[in-house]
């Protein structure tokens, strides 16, 4: 058994915008590749280019897809835990992710990235909430892993920033 600790930077974007315009904006601007889509498109791909084709095909104007949501205020009525609402999405994209698996395949342990979207009763906001990506692949100790980490991370971060302050939409 390896037990190794280290730092994580946690990052939380606040929006005082209700959680339904959050999520609604949030998922205009994510692709998604749930229900076997992703499966689908890696299957019928011939080869690197038709991939990468596939997958511009199903991003989102933010450059990710979703691959999970799990509803976590759906749910929590049923175990007597009510009014609440937080939504956990995995969100990525395989041609971000193959920046940082080609250098070290533990990268997949951590992409797709994982964003949490809750409302937060304390203040009446709204949080967009995740793990940075670069401090999760730290532990690798690898400076390409790290450099494209950090391209990831402006990515998320750009995301989460214009979905929290009311992107423009450009229709």
């Amino acid at each position: 058994m390896n037990d190794e600790q280290y730092t994580i930077h946690h990052i939380e974007h606040i929006s005082s915008r209700s959680f339904e315009e959050v999520i609604t904006d949030f998922e205009t601007l994510v692709g998604n590749v749930e229900n076997g889509t992703f499966e689908k498109l890696s299957a019928a791909a011939n080869n690197e280019e038709d991939f990468s084709k596939r997958v511009r095909e199903h991003e989102g104007k933010s450059g990710f897809m979703q691959f999970l949501l799990v509803d976590h205020g759906q749910w929590l009525p049923h175990v007597g835990i009510n009014g609440k609402k937080a939504r956990m999405y995995t969100i990525g994209n395989p041609l971000i992710a193959q920046t940082m698996l080609k250098y070290d395949i533990r990268v997949g342990l951590n992409v797709p990235v994982r964003l949490f979207i809750y409302e937060n009763s304390n203040d009446n906001t709204v949080r967009l909430a995740y793990d940075l990506p670069s401090s999760l692949m730290s532990r690798l100790k690898n400076e390409e892993v790290t450099t494209a980490a950090k391209k990831l991370d402006a990515k998320l971060g750009d995301l989460c920033e214009n979905v929290a302050n009311a992107f423009k939409r450009q229709n």
